[in-house]
Order: C-alpha cells, then structure tokens, then sequence
C-alpha cells in the first residue's frame, strides 16, 4: 500500500497518469490500477479524470499533505531499521556504460570494507534509475547527471565529465557535416541523457543525418562504427576507443560537448554504511581509471 501512496504523490506532482507512469517506470495501466484501489480503500475519489490529463479532487487536496508524511516516515523506518540495517542488500541502479568500466574496480574497493555484503544490481537508463532513487526502490545509482534540477532529499556526487566525439571508420571525410552526408548515423538512443544531448546538438549545427540504427550502448555503437556500418557521435572516456582498430575521431564543431557521469544517493540512504562505502569505492574506481589514462595518454 506505500507503493500505491508514492504513486499517488507522484500523479498529484506529474498531472496525468501518464507522465507520473514514466517517472516510476511503469505502465499507464498499472499506475491507473493503483490509484484505482486507493480509492476504493480510502472510499473516496482522489483525481478528477478530464482526458489524458488529471487534477486533484478535493478529497485528494485534503490527503495529499498526509500521503507525503505516511510516506517520509516509512522511508525514515526503512532507513532506521534497527542493528541489523546494515546488513540488508544494497539495491545499486547502473547504466551499462557503468557496468562495463568502473563497476568491477568499485566492488573490489567495497569487497575489502564490506566482504559479506550484497550488492543486488539494476540497469536501467539514467532517467529510469533517478525515477527509482526517488521513489526508494533503489539506495543508490550511477548514471548521467539529469539536465532538470534534483530533488533537495537526493545528493550528487560527481565521478567523470565525459567528453563526446565524432568517430568514422578510417578513410571516411574527416569534417562533421561532409561525414554524416556520406554514411548512415547510427546514434546514441535518443531516450537516454546521453542521447538527447547529441540529438540536440546536431539540431543547433543543422545538421540532417541519414538513419542508420539506434542503440542505447556506445561501446556497441563503436563496435559498429569500427565494422564500417556507419558514423557516430558517443561520449568518449568509458568506451574503449584507444583500442578500436580501424576507427578515427572526427572534430565536433561548435564547442565541446560533455555529459557528467556520478552518484545519485538519498541523504537518508547515506547513513548506512555499507552505501556510504560503495559510494567511497565508486570515487576510487573514477580516480584510478582517470590516472591509468593519463599515463597512458
């Protein structure tokens, strides 16, 4: 039934059944059912329907500031649950970026802290994993820095600044606008951060690619890039760039563009000392992989 009540908090903020579906990842239908059987608990009706969009009812003005406290001393219990708080599993979101870089280095950072702990691991996209950060389904995530503000109760903490690059196969045309005229784009997918800051960057250039696929994994894209299947724009310090045979960066016009990959943690999910660690060994992991490069570059 808490489920059910940040589900209604969320509608009450979103507006619509729809958007608050896509802020906790589920569909319309299951956000519908379960406002539906709050009300038949509560035996009231707490959203007016006008089409797609919906509003407060007065019964729903009149519990929403009591929704919001059921749920924030919930999280507070979840959070003070006693000696053995601790030792429940860490629910850790990672997009797959992550997953394939920093996140073995990290556990083994966490490992000699915390040996005994489990770490249950999530994927998801960034805009996915935030939606789960805030409704306490996950303690922590790493993923892109959102573009909106974040909610005050959730904390960032920075790792990489990513800078993104043109990448052709060799011998294709080594300017952005003459590359995406000669060979299919296959680009980053336009419902992660990532994506949609490359989506918008080829609109402020005006630049008109010819579709060739859409993935949601750059490293995969490099790899599609590298068997000459077309062009691309991806983020470039957590792909394997260097040891891409075959594939060249092309100079992106206009100024550098960056994506930041960090740490989202609920302030109270900080108190547990297993997530404070893994947060710890995250950093570490960063720092090392950017040291290891710089050697190497």
């Amino acid at each position: 039934m808490i489920r059910y009540f940040q589900t209604f908090l969320t509608a009450a903020e979103a507006g619509s059944f729809s958007a608050a579906a896509a802020r906790l990842a589920l569909t319309q239908s299951a956000v519908s059912t379960q406002i539906r059987r709050l009300e038949e608990d509560l035996d009231c009706r707490l959203f007016e329907r006008t089409g797609k969009s919906v509003v407060l009812s007065e019964a729903g003005h009149r519990l929403l500031p009591e929704a919001r406290r059921l749920v924030e001393l919930y999280a507070a219990m979840k959070d003070r649950a006693g000696p053995h708080a601790d030792a429940a599993p860490v629910e850790l979101g990672a997009v797959s970026t992550v997953q394939s870089t920093l996140l073995a280095e990290a556990m083994r950072h966490f490992r000699e802290r915390f040996p005994d702990s489990h770490v249950n691991v999530v994927p998801g996209m960034s805009t996915q994993l935030l939606t789960q950060v805030d409704a306490r389904e996950l303690d922590v995530a790493v993923l892109i820095r959102p573009r909106l503000g974040l909610p005050p109760e959730l904390k960032w903490v920075p790792l990489v600044r990513e800078r993104f690059v043109g990448i052709a196969p060799a011998g294709a045309p080594r300017e952005l606008r003459a590359l995406v005229e000669a060979l299919p784009f296959i680009r980053y997918n336009r419902h992660s951060t990532g994506g949609q800051l490359v989506d918008q960057y080829l609109k402020r250039q005006r630049l008109w690619v010819r579709e060739g696929m859409e993935l949601d994994e750059p490293a995969v894209i490099l790899q599609m890039v590298a068997a000459g299947l077309g062009c691309a724009i991806i983020p470039a310090e957590l792909v394997p760039l260097r040891e891409a045979a075959g594939v060249v960066q092309v100079p992106l016009p206009g100024g550098p563009l960056y994506r930041e990959v960090g740490v989202l943690v609920r302030e109270s999910a900080l108190r547990r000392a297993p997530v404070e660690a893994l947060i710890d060994a995250f950093v570490a992991a960063s720092a090392r992989r950017q040291l290891t490069e710089a050697h190497e570059g």
